[in-house]
């Protein structure tokens, strides 16, 4: 792909120059500036509409002292020497641990942002598709924002241009309806209200981007993450991946080169990756051998698979560090207890939750639930991002359908909204047919659904649904969280109580998506 190179004046290159790695590739990292300055600089990432080079100049720049130039290599040669003799040379895998760098990756797809949160243990920001319009052109040649390759052909092209012009010009008409339907309310300032109405039209036609809109992200991270990182980009099928791979380590050796010096060892790095396609083969062998095709389902979904523990485990996991004795003797005390008591003792241990982040001990660790869901790809992409748990997806492709919120129908965008979709589904048909399976998914929308697994301990599942359940977040993965809790307080109540900063508060698009939800799962 042909990526935006921005121009900077002299002056803006000296200025940028000591803390970025490089001022022309979408990758580079930061340096030579505080830690709260690079935490402040991801946090208003997600909702600006540029780069982080230009976020940098625009409004942090001026506050800053000039900084030194960073010396070659990011490293002394000392620490060096050390990495080269422990890490090296004894194989101490948590030596890499112990140093990270903050990395800007900009114009990465949103198929291969999933690829750059795999491995969780890292902190990221996203660019927002729920902030930020995608009916500007990203460069002075008027382009949309969407992944290209010659490879994919010109049909490709024409549908993605098709797509973002269909959005474009739904835009402005589902801001008018918002602005009619929600009018001004007294003492509401004017300008506040016309961004909650944009907010609510980019919440509605979010589902029309394709899953090649490209975005912006901001990845913290250790060096033993950033090499296991680098390691999965490299072996994924996708050249887009794979060059992000190779960037993403360049940036690294700019700033901390001995934490990845294994990456491009064939002994090391090389056998890593053949390791890591030789697993992804097999496991697509042994679906076809199986017979474990494409299955359709109903609507969105989800539904509770497995629990793994029960109330009793989870009372004796939350009194373990005060007690004295053995688990198995604080689990036969928990169990003589009447149910009056266990409710007492649950509340007591859990204690007064003045807000969400008040969160119980560890022995809600104690409990494991596995839930099947199927989602509309945009709320997938904001579930996948939780740290504490175990996801699984399979690939996104058309057979699960999609969906259209009620609004756009009123709104008067309804059918161009359906057209979008099928032009989607062609386009992916066509890329499909033509033996680019893995690249099929660029031309879906976002509104496509897609199957993943969210395993999770009770600890975590508190936080996710909490979090998620909130008035201000997306319908579709609010009904999510809503169905998870629903779920749990089934099969144990008293965790379910638990959870009292659950929002519960409703609105039609919200009740909707979670009838079909329910209607799936009597279905099956």
């Amino acid at each position: 792909m042909d990526y935006p190179v921005e121009s900077f004046s002299s002056e803006e290159r000296a200025r940028l120059a000591p803390h970025v790695t490089n001022l022309d590739r979408p990758v580079f990292a930061l340096t030579a500036l505080p830690e709260t300055v690079k935490g402040a600089l991801f946090a208003r990432y997600s909702r600006y509409p540029g780069t982080l080079r230009r976020l940098f100049l625009d409004e942090f720049a001026d506050s800053l002292p000039e900084a030194p130039p960073v010396p070659e290599g990011g490293e002394g040669k000392r620490a060096a020497e050390l990495y080269e003799r422990i890490f090296l040379g004894y194989g101490d895998d948590s030596v890499a641990q112990l140093g990270g760098a903050h990395i800007a990756c900009e114009w990465v797809s949103n198929v291969v942002t999933k690829v750059l949160q795999r491995p969780r243990l890292a902190a990221y920001l996203e660019q927002s598709t729920r902030y930020i319009a995608y009916d500007a052109p990203m460069d002075a040649a008027g382009r949309y924002r969407y992944y290209r390759d010659p490879e994919l052909g010109p049909d490709y092209e024409a549908a993605m241009d098709e797509l973002f012009g269909i959005y474009s010009a739904a835009l402005p008409r589902v801001i008018a309806w918002a602005q009619d339907e929600f009018p001004l309310a007294d003492g509401e300032a004017p300008a506040a209200h016309a961004r909650a109405c944009k907010a609510k039209a980019l919440d509605l036609l979010r589902g029309l981007l394709p899953a090649s809109s490209l975005s912006h992200m901001g990845v913290y991270a250790t060096g033993q993450t950033y090499e296991q990182l680098i390691l999965h980009l490299l072996a994924h099928p996708l050249p887009e991946a794979q060059r992000y791979g190779r960037w993403i380590l360049e940036a690294v050796q700019a700033v901390m080169p001995s934490f990845v010096t294994r990456v491009e060892r064939p002994d090391r790095g090389g056998e890593w990756v053949s390791y890591l396609r030789a697993r992804e083969a097999a496991g697509r062998r042994w679906a076809h051998r199986l017979g474990l095709e494409e299955e359709p389902a109903d609507g969105p979904s989800v539904r509770l698979v497995h629990v793994d523990g029960d109330e009793e485990r989870l009372l004796a996991a939350l009194l373990f560090e005060a007690a004295g004795s053995s688990e198995e003797r604080t689990l036969s005390a928990v169990a003589a207890l009447g149910a009056d008591d266990r409710a007492a003792l649950l509340a007591d241990l859990v204690g007064d939750r003045r807000n969400r982040r008040h969160r119980p001990g560890r022995g809600f660790e104690a409990v494991r639930y596995r839930f099947e869901i199927v989602s509309d790809y945009g709320a997938f992409r904001d579930l996948q991002r939780h740290r504490m748990l175990t996801v699984q997806w399979q690939t996104l492709t058309p057979a699960l359908g999609a969906g259209v919120p009620d609004e756009v129908d009123a709104a008067g965008s309804g059918d161009e909204y359906r057209r979008a979709l099928e032009i989607s589904h062609a386009a992916y048909d066509r890329l499909s047919d033509a033996g680019q399976k893995a690249a099929a998914p660029y031309a879906l929308c976002l509104g496509y659904r897609i199957r993943y697994i969210l395993d999770l301990n009770a600890r975590e599942a508190m936080q996710l649904i909490e979090l998620r359940s909130g008035r201000e977040g997306h319908p579709s993965y609010r009904a999510v969280a809503h169905e998870m809790h629903a779920q749990i307080a089934a099969v144990h109540p008293a965790i379910g109580a638990a959870m009292t900063h659950v929002d519960r508060e409703q609105e039609p698009r919200l009740e909707r998506i979670l009838s079909e939800m329910r209607s799936a799962g009597r279905a099956r």
